[in-house]
């Protein structure tokens, strides 16, 4: 991948899609746009890369927030250590986070990957900042103690404090970056009240940032989008206007899509535009999902029937 001039990618550009008018060319009339990166081994992130170039190069403001759970699982593996991944009562699968996970973890989340991904923005032309979510207390909240788990079929309480959830973010910190032409490009840990990094799902992570920007959220993952059955891809979901439609959502959504569609309500409770869950592996990825490709969540799906008869 080389590196392009401003101008060599507005030139780009106008090749992308067919339809001219479909592309956001008004980046003050439109709100920002967060991209989230899987890390799923499936996820291949250059078409992402690509497309962020032409947004930026249009105006748009981007912020990306990508994930790494294969990388860390791979590190530990090679140490010799065995990754741990645990069930809520609720049905979610996740990582739970010992002390030397998290150290892992530190070192590939924030050192290798968010390097290598910001490398490849700056390659493609863009002017990409990597940072986590310690730095400038990008990302916040309280420490877990303890989570609850499903064990042997018996729910059950197992100790960690080396998970947090995320409570707040600092928009000023990104909306500055933005202001200056930089392309934050962000991944967990956060930083717990207590000033100590801990680990934190970037998907929600992502949501978390969409909600503060009042941005178009975009979950980029290897499948495209929400299937009514996880088996069959002609089932996309491609749209919940309605709670009905939402309720719909997560009842379809099964293993790592419940994170998904758990975001893509956390996002749009926090002020989020939209929220779209589509295929990272397209050549144009976001700008597929921009123009009406995956699943399409919008504000609407979160009103309480009763109010959205008034």
């Amino acid at each position: 991948m080389t590196g392009y001039t401003r101008e060599e990618l507005l030139a780009a550009h106008e090749q992308l899609v067919d339809n001219e008018a479909n592309l956001l060319t008004d980046g003050g009339s439109e709100p920002p746009v967060v991209v989230k990166i899987g890390g799923a081994k499936a996820v291949d992130p250059k078409g992402a890369v690509s497309d962020v170039a032409h947004l930026v190069a249009n105006g748009t403001d981007v912020v990306v927030v990508h994930g790494g759970s294969t990388a860390v699982d791979e590190t530990l593996e090679e140490l010799g250590e065995e990754p741990t991944y645990v069930e809520s009562p609720s049905g979610v699968s996740g990582r739970f986070t010992d002390e030397r996970t998290m150290e892992v973890f530190s070192m590939v989340m924030p050192g290798k990957l968010n390097t290598d991904l910001t490398a490849l923005f700056r390659e493609a032309g863009v002017d990409a900042l990597g940072l986590s979510g310690v730095d400038g207390g990008l990302l916040t909240g309280p420490r877990k103690s303890a989570v609850r788990v499903i064990e042997d079929g018996k729910k059950k309480i197992k100790r960690g404090d080396h998970s947090g959830k995320i409570t707040s973010v600092n928009a000023t910190l990104l909306e500055t970056l933005l202001d200056g032409g930089y392309t934050p490009v962000v991944t967990v840990p956060m930083l717990a009240d207590d000033g100590v990094p801990v680990n934190a799902d970037a998907d929600r992570a992502a949501a978390a940032v969409a909600g503060a920007l009042g941005a178009k959220l975009v979950v980029l993952t290897d499948v495209k989008g929400v299937y009514a059955d996880p088996d069959d891809e002609s089932t996309l979901i491609e749209t919940a206007d309605t709670p009905e439609e939402f309720s719909a959502l997560e009842s379809a959504a099964e293993g790592f899509m419940t994170k998904k569609v758990m975001a893509a309500k956390e996002a749009l409770d926090g002020g989020a535009a939209e929220v779209i869950v589509s295929d990272a592996n397209l050549n144009d990825p976001i700008v597929t999902a921009l123009n009406d490709g995956g699943t399409h969540v919008t504000p609407g799906a979160l009103v309480e029937a009763e109010e959205a008869e008034q």
